[in-house]
């Protein structure tokens, strides 16, 4: 039989909510892609592009940074630019140390942020910590905002931390010091969270995460922290690196907690090359959910990896010009084409297993390898239907797609019709 992710880890319904728009977390709510800007929050209008890209890309939810007078005076002028622009993703403000200050000034900028990102382990030194912390929370409870209270070992509460290190020593035989690291970040949460509903907001508007840049710290938190809590929980690594280390990092993290049912919303924190697109981050964390079989956003290309009977590199040329299509068209064919994302389709470079993984795909095609004949069969739904051949391959097998989305998906447009024809005909 086959196998698939275990069930999920069941947990309160967290309601994300800007206008008209409600992002669920939690409950028998599908996984939540999130992102972050890396913008200056006090210059509104480059985070509202980043914004709009990242929510174009998938993001469901984006977080910015609220870390200044400035930034926290522009929080609503950014919110507005985005509603002109038609982009109503909620926006999550990040609060390190000086966040019980800019919510109570600025409380414009506590309205028009959905939610609220509180780390314990900022909010001042034990003295003031539980004041700065409670006016947080009390903030968030007056607006109807929920808080993700999200520890992270690299600024951890060292009151706590002390104390669970000295605990330990008495211990006949202690813990290691990264098991009670880990205790100190299940225990910060937790702990944080009881505090909040005692302070008066409700159990359902509050969502944990504990971060750690190690993947097997971050899988034995996470687990002891699903274990025992029921709160909605964010997943990811913190400071995952840059490119295919950070890649692989965050998805071998998340593959394991995702299978084992643990995770209510995801982010891949990536560290971008220079100029860098911050989107791919949602592309990860999209890829990651997809290829597990959680969620589908867009249509999967398969394609081989290349050997020895493919030396043109047509093949690899192709998959890379339709995947870029079709990730492209998604904006508009999410809105029209319901169902689109679960397509497939198969870009194969020679005899060997082309066919076969063209017909298992919705539509496939299976280029001719070295010394095999000059002639590319298409499939759909599993029937070998054209076969084409000549310079002109790429557009004519990507018009069949479009044609395709366009029968099956939303009923047949004769956009295509003719570009099909022809491909039919070569």
């Amino acid at each position: 039989m086959p196998v698939g992710p275990l069930a999920r880890r069941r947990s309160r319904q967290v309601d994300i909510r800007w206008g008209s728009r409600v992002v669920r977390v939690g409950g028998d709510a599908p996984v939540v892609v999130q992102s972050m800007t890396n913008t200056d929050t006090a210059d509104p209008i480059a985070t509202a592009i980043q914004v709009k890209a990242l929510a174009q890309a998938g993001s469901e939810v984006v977080r910015i940074t609220v870390n200044s007078p400035e930034a926290a005076r522009e929080v609503i002028t950014l919110r507005e630019q985005l509603d002109r622009m038609g982009v109503d993703v909620p926006l999550v403000g990040d609060f390190h140390y000086n966040g019980h200050k800019l919510l109570t000034q600025f409380p414009d900028c506590a309205k028009a942020l959905s939610k609220y990102r509180i780390n314990p382990g900022n909010v001042g030194t034990s003295s003031r910590r539980d004041g700065n912390f409670a006016q947080m929370i009390e903030v968030a409870a007056m607006h109807g905002k929920p808080v993700r209270i999200g520890v992270n070992w690299g600024s951890l509460d060292q009151s706590l931390l002390a104390r669970l290190m000295d605990e330990n020593a008495a211990r006949a035989k202690p813990f290691d010091a990264m098991q009670v690291m880990r205790e100190a970040l299940v225990t910060s949460a937790i702990d944080s969270a009881i505090q909040a509903e005692a302070l008066g907001l409700p159990g359902n508007a509050i969502i944990l995460s504990a971060k750690v840049s190690n993947v097997q710290d971050v899988v034995a938190v996470y687990r002891e922290l699903a274990r025992r809590c029921d709160y909605p929980l964010h997943v990811g690594l913190t400071e995952a690196g840059m490119g295919s280390k950070g890649i692989v990092a965050s998805t071998a993290a998340l593959s394991v907690l995702l299978q084992e049912g643990i995770g209510d919303t995801i982010r891949v924190s990536l560290t971008p090359e220079p100029g860098g697109d911050r989107t791919r981050e949602v592309i990860v964390a999209q890829e990651i959910l997809q290829t597990m079989g959680l969620r589908a956003f867009t249509p999967l290309v398969i394609a081989c990896p290349g050997c020895g009977r493919t030396s043109s590199t047509f093949f690899q040329e192709l998959a890379e010009h339709i995947q870029t299509f079709l990730r492209t068209q998604m904006p508009v064919w999410r809105a029209n084409y319901p169902g689109v994302e679960s397509m497939q389709v198969a870009v194969m470079g020679c005899v060997v297993n082309g066919p076969g993984e063209s017909r298992h795909a919705d539509i496939g095609i299976s280029l001719p390898g070295a010394g095999e004949a000059p002639v590319a069969p298409v499939f759909v739904d599993g029937e070998r239907t054209v076969t084409l051949k000549g310079d002109h391959i790429a557009q004519e097998f990507q018009a069949i797609v479009e044609n395709y989305v366009h029968r099956r998906y939303g009923g047949f447009a004769g956009v295509s019709a003719t570009t099909e024809s022809a491909a039919q005909n070569a």
